[in-house]
């Protein structure tokens, strides 16, 4: 099964461009969504969730019209978003209960097996007893997830769910996120890179409410093979630097800044080549510069860069 999402645009009231004319076929497993803070994704997570309507453009799920169908939709989703509330003082075994009684699960035998599963499945099940209140961001995101994945859902959609989360609760719940795209539709939301590089088998770049490059992320990395160049300059020396060549990104080191350029060939003598990461792919298509197209299409990867 697939989520076919076509031109699908929404601006708001105050005439902000959320979303401009996007066009994705999301399969099945781990896909990423990948772009700064304010690029549309949330925008997007809100309307494939049903929570806002579009202005124009369709969304289908199979045989299910996303947009009209909502509440056939609702009964396979899961729904992770960036801010959710909880009751502190309750505990999480006795909140994820309550939301399973929600969700329709209203034989008591089946809900305390439903609870028990997704509790040890999220590795909560030594806190249970806890009260949420108490919970660390990686535990309250882990929560998030086991209320996310009542009812078997189809489609889950996680919007943000590393950020801020320190090193090793940002692992943790990784790996729990890489073991649920076998048999769903798994969208991950994101602004950071390395989440999408470890997790997902298809991409999108969204940018300004628009699709900046759709592919997977190996064969983007491949594709910019021998074309990433780094050299190490004063800081004074950035904008003639930039003047000069495709400069798709920039690092401090040192008190010494390090370009990274995109190039088919050798910019001259001072650079060094550079294997490419899916964070060379990001700033390229970010910066919309061609010879990503170049380096996407030599791949022979589909997709589209603006």
């Amino acid at each position: 099964m697939q989520l076919e999402i076509r031109d699908v645009s929404k601006t708001y009231p105050n005439g902000v461009h959320a979303l401009r004319n996007v066009t994705l076929t999301i399969p099945s497993g781990m896909y990423g969504l990948l772009g700064p803070n304010g690029a549309g994704k949330s925008t997007l997570m809100r309307t494939i969730a049903t929570l806002q309507e579009p202005d124009s453009g369709s969304i289908t799920m199979g045989d299910v019209d996303v947009l009209r169908q909502k509440d056939e939709v609702r009964r396979m989703l899961g729904y992770l978003p960036q801010d959710f509330g909880v009751y502190p003082t309750m505990t999480a075994e006795r909140m994820l209960d309550h939301f399973a009684v929600l969700e329709g699960i209203t034989d008591k035998g089946q809900r305390r097996a439903t609870v028990d599963a997704l509790l040890q499945q999220t590795n909560l099940w030594g806190a249970r007893k806890r009260r949420l209140g108490g919970f660390s961001g990686g535990m309250r995101q882990r929560f998030g997830i086991a209320v996310a994945l009542l009812g078997n859902p189809r489609l889950v959609i996680v919007d943000e769910p590393t950020a801020g989360l320190d090193p090793a609760e940002r692992v943790r719940f990784l790996n729990l996120l890489g073991d649920l795209g076998e048999d769903s539709i798994v969208i991950l939301s994101t602004h950071i890179v390395e989440d999408v590089a470890e997790l997902c088998r298809r991409m999108a770049i969204i940018d300004n409410g628009e699709i900046v490059l759709e592919a997977e992320p190996l064969r983007a990395i491949e594709g910019l093979r021998g074309k990433i160049w780094r050299r190490m300059i004063p800081k004074a020396e950035l904008p003639a630097v930039e003047a000069k060549h495709a400069v798709i990104a920039t690092k401090m080191l040192g008190g010494q800044m390090f370009v990274h350029v995109l190039n088919d060939a050798s910019p001259g003598p001072h650079f060094d080549p550079v294997e490419p990461d899916l964070k060379d792919v990001y700033f390229a298509a970010m910066a919309g510069h061609d010879g990503l197209r170049r380096a996407h299409e030599d791949a022979g990867a589909p997709g589209s860069t603006r």
